[in-house]
């Protein structure tokens, strides 16, 4: 073991402890956030259309990559089961359908080759396909229930979108047919003509004209206000656009990606590396989202895949300074608790919890200590 290594392998042995034992009590609960350090909601139960139901899978399959452990493999393959109520269900499925089905039903074929979960992947990519509006180039995001009462989100996009299409890119690379990419790369290019801002930082929703495609307007959505910069959402748009760049090759995704993340970075830089929940929320307002630092750590490691050497030591440092600082100030390491990443932030504006634990954060942190040690595999 290396000294440049030896600080991951020390989270990473910390975290699969703790995982492990959140694994061996839990059963088939799918998790979302903790209730003093329990996770005592099974998203199951309580929705099994939440987008995040995916991601305690997500886990396990990085998991069972990197330990050959029968318990991540099994935990995984019960919880990939449960979402066949979503998928059978389909009514509150949306856009999150990515987040859903690659972490489960398309881990699961790519690391073991099940025929059954394969069939699952594709039901789910079909049904991102299809809500696909071809006269705006745009995949529809939400669904009525899903905003606010006298709302209409028939047009609306957002930049979470990003991390949902790879599984379109796979489905596409799966069957040989090409609409499936297609499908991606038009939304992409809508995300970026709409979403993207010139200085590299992005808004969170665009309202655009289901009929003609027309930009209507923006809104703030997660972040402070339609003109901030909500840090998810920049997390979201930099590791989008550097996976698209992975399925397509196109270099104008790699390019959004290394503009996005620049602006990230210059952020991080000014708050010891743990980003604000919005980039350009009020100086009184105290509120962090680690989540949003650990989803572009892994997304800076995306993108010094595919950069050439004096370029890629600058991604993989500020990725390794985003993990060092999370992992020393922001994480319950105690294997009787549950929950690890602590200080995110689902909304600025949103009070039902001020600062709390998110299973995505943990997702992204397992991710990114794997990607350190070259133990994960590629999921999205």
């Amino acid at each position: 073991m290396t000294s440049k290594t030896q600080w991951v392998n020390e989270i990473y042995e910390k975290m699969e402890q703790k995982l492990y034992a959140e694994c061996a009590r839990m059963g088939e609960k799918i998790p979302y956030w903790t209730v003093g350090g329990v996770y005592k909601e099974d998203y199951a139960k309580k929705d099994i259309y939440w987008w995040t139901n995916g991601f305690w899978s997500g886990i396990l399959w990085q998991l069972y990559h990197a330990t050959k452990n029968e318990l991540y493999l099994e935990t995984a393959r019960k919880n990939e089961d449960l979402l066949d109520q979503a998928l059978h269900g389909f009514i509150g499925l949306h856009h999150d359908t990515g987040f859903m089905w690659l972490h489960s039903a398309v881990a699961d074929y790519r690391l073991t080759g099940s025929e059954e979960a394969k069939v699952r992947g594709l039901n789910a990519a079909s049904v991102l396909a299809g809500r696909y509006n071809p006269n705006g180039k745009f995949i529809r995001a939400w669904n009525p229930e899903c905003v606010e009462e006298g709302e209409d989100c028939t047009g609306w996009i957002i930049v979470d979108s990003m991390m949902n299409i790879p599984l379109l890119y796979w489905a596409g690379q799966i069957t040989g047919d090409p609409r499936f990419q297609q499908i991606a790369v038009n939304h992409a290019d809508t995300v970026a003509s709409y979403l993207v801002r010139e200085d590299g930082s992005c808004g969170h929703i665009a309202c655009i004209n289901p009929d003609t495609g027309e930009l209507e307007h923006i809104l703030g959505g997660q972040g402070y206000s339609e003109t901030s910069s909500w840090s998810r959402g920049q997390s979201w748009i930099l590791y989008g656009f550097a996976l698209s760049y992975r399925h397509t090759k196109n270099k104008k995704y790699l390019d959004i990606a290394k503009k996005t993340s620049h602006y990230f970075i210059s952020n991080i830089a000014l708050t010891g590396y743990i980003p604000l929940c919005d980039f350009r929320q009020p100086a009184s307002a105290a509120y962090t989202d680690t989540s949003a630092g650990l989803c572009a750590a892994c997304g800076l490691l995306e993108i010094a895949e595919h950069v050439d050497e004096c370029e890629k030591n600058l991604y993989r440092t500020y990725a390794e300074l985003i993990l060092k600082h999370t992992a020393e100030t922001c994480c319950d390491w105690n294997p009787d608790t549950d929950g690890i990443v602590q200080n995110c932030k689902v909304a600025f504006h949103n009070d039902r919890r001020e600062q709390t634990d998110l299973i995505y954060a943990d997702y992204f942190l397992t991710e990114a200590v794997l990607r350190l040690l070259g133990k994960d595999f590629l999921i999205w």
